[in-house]
């Protein structure tokens, strides 16, 4: 994206991480975690209002491995499991979120739950605790996707019927592809 924050890009007169806050929060998730870095001060002010806990992650710089981790610090001791939403994710919705939740709760909480869409594997990704300590482990900018291919036989997935699990805003065209569409956010399923 260049110098431009992507979480802060409007679509619809609203920033991407607030829509992304806000599916999740319409969520059965809970708590709903923030982990800030790049610009934190803007993203706190663009989720001003939303019951989130915020996080800082002053080794942002280091790579996305380290906002997992700090996000994986903040949850209490008794968090059965993790779902991690990206803050780049517009178009994901709540019903989305649901659907991945009650299969982590079908599965007894032990399973990795992640979304797919025409055979292809998307985020968010349910993690259960008996993961996070290979988590916390991981370095760089990569999230846990290796972990993924380590697990594959613990690894369930879903298919959502949406795009969405795909739909992130990485570059300027992906941003002026995600404008272009209507409805801006929620893929049907929530």
């Amino acid at each position: 994206m260049g110098a431009a924050n992507k979480l802060l890009a409007e679509l619809g007169g609203t920033a991407v991480v607030r829509r992304v806050a806000e599916a999740a929060l319409a969520s059965q998730a809970r708590p709903v975690l923030v982990v800030t870095g790049h610009q934190a001060e803007a993203v706190r002010s663009a989720l001003a209002g939303l019951d989130v806990t915020f996080v800082a992650n002053p080794d942002f710089a280091q790579g996305l491995s380290t906002s997992l981790k700090a996000g994986l610090r903040a949850l209490s001791g008794e968090a059965d499991g993790a779902l991690i939403l990206l803050g780049d994710m517009p178009r994901i919705a709540a019903g989305d979120l649901d659907r991945l939740i009650a299969l982590f709760a079908a599965e007894g909480g032990e399973a990795i739950i992640a979304p797919l869409h025409e055979g292809k594997r998307g985020n968010p990704v349910v993690w259960p605790r008996a993961y996070f300590a290979e988590m916390l482990e991981l370095e760089g900018d990569a999230g846990a996707g290796r972990l993924l291919a380590a697990h594959a036989d613990r690894v369930r997935g879903i298919d959502l019927g949406t795009d969405a699990i795909h739909a992130d805003v990485d570059t300027p065209e992906a941003l002026a592809e995600l404008r272009s569409l209507s409805p801006l956010a929620g893929s049907g399923s929530g």
